[in-house]
């Protein structure tokens, strides 16, 4: 199974490629998709949509896994992210790719034991899960990896559930 995990956001979208054979996970790509906060909304998120189809096309994954919609205090980036979010479904939606959600406490939880982990203790566990050198950098790229990672380890467990 691939899972392409993504971490939304209009400037900074985080993406994680994971490839699970058995109980095996290997990371195949990561990075983040940046658009330049200078340009207007509807180009920056034109940029993201054909950054996605092309990680999509390259990679053709089973599913997309994206973190949940969090928005404490600041609303508008809440709208931003979640005009990602529509981005990243609609490029999943229009080639038949399902798509889960997956909350910072699910994904934490999933790959640490604790849906309270600090930030570095995540991706020095992704880096420990998929054998990685050093820690996935940048943030928005270790993060995609451990939704990534949270979606491989807990759909196995949904299709048996739902069977």
């Amino acid at each position: 199974m691939v899972v392409l995990g993504i971490d939304p956001g209009l400037a900074n979208t985080g993406f994680g490629v994971v490839v699970a054979r058995g109980s095996r996970l290997t990371a195949a790509d990561a990075g983040v998709i940046r658009t330049l906060p200078t340009a207007s909304p509807e180009r920056r998120l034109a940029e993201l949509h054909e950054g996605l189809c092309t990680l999509l096309d390259e990679h053709r994954p089973d599913a997309v896994a994206l973190e949940a919609l969090y928005f404490g205090v600041n609303v508008r980036s809440a709208f931003a992210v979640g005009q990602a979010r529509g981005v990243v479904l609609q490029c999943a939606g229009s080639r038949g790719i399902p798509c889960a959600d997956y909350t910072p406490q699910q994904v934490k939880s999933a790959v640490c034991g604790s849906g309270r982990a600090a930030k570095a203790q995540v991706a020095q566990m992704v880096a420990s899960v998929l054998a990685l050198g050093a820690p996935p950098s940048p943030d928005h790229a270790a993060d995609a990896l451990a939704v990534a990672v949270c979606h491989a380890n807990r759909a196995p467990l949904a299709a048996a559930v739902l069977a």
